[in-house]
């Protein structure tokens, strides 16, 4: 590992401060993988900013219009210990409860998971159908952005020098509306999405789809949203067909790659199947939440 400098600012106003002073600069927000990748080489700093002592980046809200801020460096673990967020956004914990193992969770942030842009991340399909948002700080002050604009490519997202992301913003579910988070992994926990597919329902009091969204990670060099699903969805009802439809939207919207862990004919049933099983996981909620 190179020697790089560690600061640990107060505020976000010095981590900016120190973001600017030229040197070239990463950012610790959970370190589980930031750690790893610079004791391996195939990151390097001059300097290392901890994120993890800025109260408004630890802390999250639901916001009285029923929003779920969450700041970037929040853990893992207090969000899906939440009872509120687990009665809210079950999709949210759906993926949070999966990233690494219970330690890893104490740490990890949906905020390094995301700047981390691994097209396999567990965060991303499911923020992406929940339609979050990020909000990204710099010296000029912040914008907006829907988080399926974050990712560049894989290990590569779209922050410029100098900005740090702040917090990602979840609407409020639409009433009668359901989310789900589902993937495909060779081993029983601690493993990297092979295929997996985020997505929402919402639908009218006769049980016709009126808006979707679905989600894939890990079949394409980023997470991607596939509208063709959700065509497939709006305006039909919420059965077998339907699904099967926007299941086939999926695959062949899926663009995966070869390796260890899987084929490309493999990732493409996968994005099919885990489409198909979690729009039947979404419709569930909402039949519970009746």
């Amino acid at each position: 590992m190179d020697s790089f400098t560690y600061l640990a600012p107060r505020s976000l106003g010095e981590a900016l401060t120190a973001l600017g002073n030229g040197k070239q600069s990463l950012l610790l927000a959970g370190g589980t993988d930031i750690i790893v990748q610079l004791r391996e080489g195939r990151r390097h700093c001059d300097q290392l900013i901890d994120l993890k002592h800025i109260p408004e980046l630890m802390a999250y809200r639901i916001t009285d219009d029923g929003v779920l801020e969450i700041g970037a460096s929040a853990p893992l673990a207090r969000l899906y210990e939440d009872p509120e967020i687990r009665r809210r956004f079950p999709a949210l914990v759906d993926c949070a409860s999966i990233i690494g193992g219970i330690a890893i969770q104490s740490r990890a942030t949906l905020g390094g998971n995301l700047c981390n842009a691994s097209p396999a991340a567990d965060s991303s399909p499911a923020l992406m159908a929940l339609g979050a948002r990020v909000v990204i700080a710099s010296s000029n002050g912040t914008r907006e952005i829907p988080v399926e604009e974050l990712f560049a490519g894989p290990g590569r997202n779209t922050l410029q020098p100098g900005e740090i992301l702040l917090r990602v913003r979840i609407p409020a579910p639409a009433p009668n509306s359901g989310a789900f988070y589902h993937r495909f992994i060779p081993r029983n926990e601690m493993d990297i999405a092979v295929a997996s597919s985020g997505v929402a329902l919402a639908l009218d009091d006769s049980g016709v789809i009126t808006a979707a969204r679905v989600a894939l990670g890990a079949v394409a060099a980023t997470p991607i949203l596939v509208p063709a699903a959700a065509s497939a969805l709006v305006g039909k009802p919420a059965n077998a067909e339907s699904f099967a439809a926007a299941g086939e939207a999926a695959a062949a919207a899926a663009s995966p790659i070869e390796d260890m862990r899987g084929g490309i004919a493999q990732r493409r049933h996968l994005a099919k199947v885990l489409t198909v099983r979690a729009l039947e996981g979404a419709l569930n909620r909402i039949r519970e939440s009746r």
